[in-house]
Formats: structure tokens, sequence, C-alpha cells
């Protein structure tokens, strides 16, 4: 195993932070991440000063099957939905530049937030999605279905959507079918031996007009002794090859 990867890994399993550049293939985009379940005020608040884009919450398969998470893409081209919401049709994502489709599903609040954007706010509602997930997998992440309403009743007790934590649901079958960053978040997670739930945002120039470059990434991860590591590198990690 690549050694960089292996110290990712190391500092996953600790609750610590990783950042991870996609390919330039793709978004060409580098995420700081963090367990889920390890999100704090100061988590948040890093996040947000250092990255500039968008917060989002990468979950396991497992788990949007278990809370029946649909992804966005496919309720807003449902034909009912377009016939109750004609702007659907005309707003409909067929052009991506990057993949062919969007891994987005819901956006949740936790009931016990207030307003949801703070620090504070978005640390619970990250934290304590990823420590339910956790129980229920660990219960029986085979028999507890959406379809038993069990993980339903559950998830709704605790949350409420729409929320300021937007929801990333990775592809069926994981980075054999997408190799986007919420399928290399999800597996950075599980080879980290961390519930499938990563909380992470994407780093922007400090202008906020492209992406923060790759060697600028490198000289961040190297001043906060973070581990920095590639698509390409998780990949080969795992044994598999680029789609």
């Amino acid at each position: 195993m690549d050694k960089e990867v292996g110290r990712a890994i190391e500092a996953f399993s600790s609750g610590n932070p990783v950042m991870i550049f996609d390919s330039d293939f793709r978004e060409k985009e580098t995420d700081l991440l963090w367990p889920a379940t390890a999100a704090t005020p100061e988590v948040m608040r890093t996040l947000r000063k250092d990255c500039g884009g968008l917060l989002f919450l990468a979950i396991g398969n497992e788990i949007g099957e278990m809370f029946g998470l649909p992804w966005l893409q496919d309720l807003h081209t449902h034909s009912a939905l377009i016939e109750e919401n004609p702007v659907l049709g005309h707003l409909v994502t067929n052009d991506l530049q990057y993949d062919k489709r969007s891994a987005f599903t819901l956006s949740i609040n936790h009931r016990d937030t207030y307003t949801g954007i703070t620090d504070r706010d978005r640390a619970l509602t990250t934290r304590r999605f990823g420590e339910l997930a956790r129980e229920l997998l660990e219960l029986s992440p085979f028999e507890i279905t959406a379809e038993n309403s069990f993980a339903l009743d559950l998830l709704g007790a605790e949350f409420r959507t729409p929320g300021h934590i937007p929801v990333c649901r990775e592809s069926k079958g994981g980075l054999k079918v997408r190799q986007g960053h919420t399928e290399l978040a999800v597996a950075m997670a599980r080879l980290a031996g961390q519930v499938p739930a990563t909380i992470g945002a994407e780093m922007l120039e400090p202008d906020g007009d492209g992406a923060l470059s790759v060697e600028d990434a490198k000289k961040y991860a190297s001043e906060h002794n973070i581990p920095m590591i590639t698509g390409a590198d998780l990949l080969k990690s795992m044994e598999l090859e680029y789609n």
C-alpha cells in the first residue's frame, strides 16, 4: 500500500482530517474531509473558513438504503412531480460536464438546532447522523431498511428536511462505477474502519474563482500536517482502475 494512503488511513481512523484530490479528468478539486462522527464546531469552522466550497455529508449507499434517501436527480425527473411542478422539466440535469449524474440527496438539520447554519448546529447535525447510522448498522445492516420503518422512525425523531447539511449518497457499486468525491470520501471512511459517513468541503482559491491548485493544496496539507492523497492513489490501493 502507498505510504501516504497508509498515513491517511491511520489519521482518519483516529478522527483526524485527510485531503483527497479527485483527478485531472473530473472536478479537479481537493476536498478536506473528517469522519462525520468526529464533527465538532471547530471542525465545521475550519471547513467553512479554510475551504470556501460547499460543506457536504457523503454517505455510503448502505446508509442511503437504510434510510430510503432518494437521489434528488431521480426525484426531479419523476413524471408525477414534473406534471405538478413543470419547472422541474425545464431544470433537468442533463449537461453535467464531469459526470452523468449528481450524488445529492436530501439536506438535513437536527431537530435540536435553531436555524441549522451555525458551526454548532451543523456539527450537531453531522455528528448525530453519523452516530445514528453507526448504531443502526451495528445492529443489523441487512435487516434494518426503510421498508420496515424502524430506521425511518429513528431518523425522523432526530432530523428534519430541508436543512443546512446537504447529503450526497454513494452510487451503487461505489468506486467501481463512479469515482467522484462522494465515493472517494466514503471509501476513505471504510478503509479507516469508520462509519461510511464523511463531512467535507471543496477547497477553493482565496478569490473563490477556481479550485485550489494542487500545489497550494499540498502546501496547506504540509503546513497543517494533513495527509493528502489522490483518487488514483486510493483506487490503486483498492486494486481498481478509472472507468
